[in-house]
């Protein structure tokens, strides 16, 4: 009876784990991971704000309290620069690499002076960058990225109808722009 139990206990555990692999395997071989469906929301190098319909074809943001944009890029001919220069009253911001892990995240709270300033890189990009330091960086967060490929999750809180307005200009002003490395650094790469 006891032979029974355990064949069955065992077939029992051997098929939970085999579910939970099939069940975190699907989404690589579906093409709906989040970094697929990031990339169909349009080109590189630009914010494309979310829509609120989750049945649509696009990325849903189905928070009424947030406004939401995404970035996919590629840092391997030059690192990116995420900016925004709107007044919003909370935003976030996380960086993720095409496997869907966060890489960085940051909020207004722990940004220099409130505003929205990363830079992310190679880590050969970053020595060239600080290397000539131009004058406009002197307040940028500088990440450093492992692998070229990811996108980023621009977050802003609206819970009033008074935040509307000022969450959709912060979004609409946010750039996601491949940064052009100073010549001299650039020469000496």
């Amino acid at each position: 009876m006891s032979r029974l139990a355990y064949a069955i206990l065992t077939g029992l555990i051997g098929a939970a784990l085999l579910h939970i692999v099939i069940i975190l395997a699907l989404p690589q071989f579906t093409g709906k991971d989040a970094y697929t469906r990031v990339l169909a929301e349009g080109r590189a190098n630009r914010f494309w704000s979310l829509g609120s319909d989750p049945h649509g074809p696009r990325l849903a943001n189905i928070d009424p309290f947030l406004k939401v944009a995404v970035c996919h890029f590629d840092i391997s001919e030059s690192p990116i620069r995420l900016t925004s220069q709107g007044q919003a009253r909370f935003w976030s911001l996380a960086l993720f690499d095409q496997d869907s892990n966060e890489i960085f995240s940051m909020n207004d709270h722990t940004s220099v002076d409130g505003t929205l300033d990363v830079m992310a890189a190679t880590a050969g990009q970053l020595a060239l960058v600080r290397k000539a330091l131009p004058q406009g960086l002197t307040q940028t967060i500088f990440v450093e990225l492992t692998r070229p490929a990811g996108y980023a999750v621009l977050r802003v809180m609206a819970p009033q109808a008074s935040y509307q307005e000022p969450a959709a200009q912060f979004l609409k002003e946010a750039g996601c722009q491949p940064f052009r490395l100073p010549l001299s650094a650039a020469a000496g790469q």
